[in-house]
């Protein structure tokens, strides 16, 4: 269930203006607004984490699983599928024995991945300053 369209017309008003309404495949007007439909692309828990591995450039399946401590093979295998029929990356396998996949970034994906930039700033900064005492906010 996403977002009321009264809380992203506010949000929309102010600092996302720019983000534009459409609708879920096969289900017309579920969407409310762009951040309804991102959080549609990036929702759960390893997604953000993927992209976040992929950014230094392509990776294989174990190396992946390597870099995010605690994903299972199911789960990891279920996001990376999600992203790749979301065009955020691409998954290109090779003619070898043993069969090698690698994975990576695609434009669009390239692009989420700046737009989270934000994101992690305010998370290093109201998050993870936080540790170690003091109030959070």
């Amino acid at each position: 269930m996403g977002a009321s369209p009264e809380v992203c017309d506010q949000v929309e008003e102010g600092w996302l203006s720019a983000m534009a309404t459409v609708g879920r495949p096969g289900a017309p007007d579920a969407y409310h607004c762009g951040i309804d439909a991102a959080m549609d692309v990036i929702g759960g828990k390893w997604k953000v984490l993927v992209l976040w591995a992929l950014e230094a450039g392509p990776r294989r399946f174990g190396e992946l699983r390597r870099m995010l401590p605690g994903v299972t093979e199911k789960v990891l295998t279920s996001q990376l599928r999600e992203l790749e029929a979301h065009g955020i990356i691409s998954r290109e396998m090779y003619e070898e024995v043993p069969p090698r996949v690698e994975y990576a970034l695609t434009g669009r994906g390239a692009a989420l991945g700046t737009a989270l930039e934000p994101l992690g700033r305010w998370g290093r900064e109201h998050v993870l300053g936080q540790q170690g005492g003091g109030e959070f906010r």
